[in-house]
């Protein structure tokens, strides 16, 4: 069985919190939060106006996509954040549209 939860939310540094908080409350796994929260920072330096953040739960499989508004150069596609998002998940990778970023960890 999988499950799909999608938001959209402003592209603003104050929004980061919010993005957090809508991670946690559908998400169990405690790295789940900072994950997102990089790949909006990423998305968000990358100019996007607004940020749609998407879980997809399978199994035991946790997938957090961030798509923007705009392509991402290799500087926010892998810049200081990736990283974090390297180091807390299983599987990493940019969108085929070039305008998003996706983390893959398993779920407790």
């Amino acid at each position: 069985m999988s499950t799909q939860h999608e938001a959209t939310f402003k592209g603003h540094p104050s929004v980061a919190a919010d993005v957090r908080a809508w991670v946690s409350s559908h998400a169990t796994h405690l790295d789940a939060p900072a994950v997102t929260h990089e790949l909006f920072v990423a998305i968000l330096n990358a100019g996007a106006d607004s940020i749609d953040i998407a879980l997809s739960l399978a199994g035991g499989r946790l997938r957090i996509t961030a798509t923007g508004t705009h392509p991402l150069s290799l500087r926010h596609s892998h810049g200081p954040g990736w990283r974090i998002i390297e180091g807390l998940s299983r599987a990493t990778g940019v969108t085929i549209d070039v305008r998003g970023l996706w983390a893959q960890m398993e779920q407790p």
